[in-house]
């Protein structure tokens, strides 16, 4: 049985590199060999907290990871893949009594084609970066264009640069100085500077548990709120300001295929640009400095483990 060196979250708050078992699934499946992997400071972080509300496959010791780029080693006939080819892998459950949640964040992986999304060379190793411009663009998608974005992170930039790429001119809500720059075309401001009070759809990217009742200061009559954040608490608002405004409140859910292709026609069609998210890069040995880092600077927004030295 092939081994594979993962990412592995052994109980909440501790993290080893260790070498497992490849479980090849049954049918045909594809082996790659993974390039990339990204740390998300959203549902890893709540993995790795311990937070991550009850989910199905959920328990340790697990395998994070669902942003990755890899290379085709093998592939089955017919399945439109061949050596060498660059992908997207969601993540993946190969690991036996390891849990793969999501799966990402190893060496080689074992995983149905059919789940796999070619990718250009260009791309490199931008493509981590897919599933989050996928969640934003189904965050855009659900109603009409956001003209307020909350959260000035990764998702919340890429939720804006979709929007002004579909036509739409968004303000985006930070209230951290240092998350503040790196706009291009629209406006971050702090929240208390905004005075402006009928905004017809706002989308949380930051998944503050309290942010609704200040949406609803700012929400327009008959306006609607995108929650676009994993909330690890339950919400609530106070009720007169919602109902004087007819508010309604929608939530985005994980991105579809089709979210993930438009993602990967406005890339090759220059309107969506992801330069400037990728801030920190380490080899894949250094995992554990490199989720503290990706968890707790501020200054990282996207940090990327190198696998290449394993294959």
């Amino acid at each position: 049985m092939t081994n594979t060196t993962a990412v592995v979250f052994t109980s909440p708050g501790h993290l080893a590199l260790q070498s497992l078992p490849l479980v090849q699934p049954d049918g045909p499946h594809a082996i790659v060999d993974v390039n990339f992997s990204g740390i998300s400071t959203g549902t890893e972080r709540l993995l790795w907290t311990g937070d991550m509300p009850a989910f199905p496959g959920m328990g340790y010791p697990l395998v994070p990871g669902y942003e990755t780029v890899a290379r085709v080693a093998t592939a089955p006939p017919n399945s439109g893949l061949a050596e060498g080819d660059l992908v997207y892998v969601p993540g993946a459950n190969c690991y036996g009594a390891v849990r793969g949640l999501f799966g990402g964040a190893a060496s080689r992986i074992a995983i149905h084609p059919a789940k796999l999304t070619k990718i250009n060379e260009q791309m490199g190793e931008n493509g981590t970066l897919l599933a989050l411009a996928a969640t934003a663009h189904h965050a855009v998608a659900l109603g009409k264009l956001p003209e307020l974005i909350i959260g000035h992170g990764v998702v919340g930039r890429l939720i804006a640069r979709i929007t002004m790429a579909l036509g739409g001119t968004p303000t985006v809500w930070e209230t951290n100085p240092q998350r503040q720059s790196g706009a291009t075309g629209y406006t971050v401001i702090d929240p208390a500077a905004d005075t402006r009070k009928d905004y017809a759809c706002i989308v949380d990217a930051s998944g503050d548990t309290n942010i609704l009742d200040r949406c609803m200061s700012h929400l327009a009559k008959r306006g609607e709120v995108i929650l676009a954040g994993f909330y690890s608490a339950p919400l609530h608002f106070i009720f007169p300001p919602a109902f004087m405004r007819e508010a309604s409140i929608r939530i985005a859910a994980q991105w579809e295929p089709k979210d993930l292709q438009i993602a990967l026609e406005l890339f090759a069609n220059g309107k969506l640009s992801f330069d400037g998210l990728i801030t920190h890069r380490t080899t894949a040995d250094n995992a554990a400095t490199a989720y503290e880092t990706a968890f707790n600077n501020i200054e990282c927004l996207k940090m990327v483990l190198d696998w290449r030295s394993f294959q």
